[in-house]
């Protein structure tokens, strides 16, 4: 695999910061991870934090150096995260558990595979035009989309969401792909306090006619300058697949080809001012991985 890949997060007009991203790859496979603490409940940067973690765990331990199954594996993990949320809250009473919302894609022989739950979002551009934009699990979005409008000004709160990671009931999530990518094609994800302030075609420009490590930080800073001092906190996470030639190596930029099949690399750290972060061991990955597991075997059984 050859990418170049940008990553930026800024606090915005918020006391902390609340998004997390991070992404990991094997000789065979990447993943990149957004996730972003929900406001209104108890410590959402806890909720983004372990949603992080537990995906980028559970990676680590199943691409080897290639993931057997892309869908199957997001959709573990992806409840395997929410599961290991409402384990931290249970455990400390709490009435209210943290929130978070997460985009994730997989990138594998050729294909990127994504999954989301909640408002952040991802972005496939080629060739200057917008080939694939996840569609919020928000009331206002979701009614959009019943009556096939995209992209008019919007009527109510488009925050509010009907599903997370989190929440009392089981998240609703989508997987997409997987889609062949090609030379050059970019793919972006964001949390909503970038998506918020810009419209696609801003998004769709700035990544089509700069390289990754220009149209991150440009994005961000145009998304903070139009919320102001109210701004959310603003994260992105995007990527540039096989380069062209023609661009100048850069630090951001990733060939895993001389990769052995036992190196794990991965910029997803843990803490990050969290005070949750002892709490995730490899037990509780283990109980995570172990419990989805069960409930996949159940589900086919009964299917038999």
């Amino acid at each position: 695999m050859k990418f170049s890949v940008f990553q930026v997060s800024r606090k915005g007009g918020r006391d902390i910061n609340e998004d997390r991203m991070g992404y990991c790859y094997t000789r065979a496979a990447g993943m990149f991870v957004l996730t972003d603490g929900m406001g209104g409940h108890p410590q959402g940067e806890v909720a983004a934090q372990l949603a992080l973690q537990v995906i980028a765990a559970m990676f680590q331990k199943e691409a080897k150096p290639a993931l057997s199954d892309v869908a199957l594996f997001l959709t573990t993990a992806v409840t395997a995260a929410h599961r290991q949320i409402v384990r931290y809250a249970i455990e400390r009473n709490m009435l209210d558990a943290p929130r978070s919302t997460v985009v994730a894609a997989v990138v594998q022989d050729g294909l990127v595979t994504w999954i989301h739950c909640g408002d952040s979002r991802l972005y496939l551009v080629r060739q200057g035009e917008l080939l694939a934009r996840t569609r919020d699990h928000s009331f206002v979005e979701q009614r959009q989309i019943g009556v096939g409008k995209l992209n008019f000004p919007e009527q109510g709160n488009r925050n509010v969401l009907f599903t997370c990671l989190g929440s009392p009931s089981r998240p609703m999530f989508e997987v997409s792909g997987p889609v062949a990518l090609q030379q050059g094609d970019r793919l972006m994800l964001c949390s909503d306090g970038l998506w918020s302030g810009l419209s696609d075609v801003d998004i769709v420009y700035h990544l089509s006619n700069k390289p990754v490590s220009q149209a991150v930080p440009d994005l961000v800073e145009s998304a903070l300058c139009r919320a102001g001092e109210s701004s959310d906190n603003v994260t992105a996470l995007a990527l540039e697949w096989e380069t062209p030639d023609g661009f100048l190596p850069t630090r951001a930029s990733i060939s895993t080809d001389t990769m052995s099949d036992a190196v794990f690399a991965s910029t997803v750290q843990g803490g990050w001012n969290n005070p949750a972060h002892d709490d995730l061991d490899d037990a509780a990955i283990e109980r995570s991985i172990a419990e989805i597991n069960e409930v996949i075997r159940r589900s086919a059984a009964r299917k038999a």
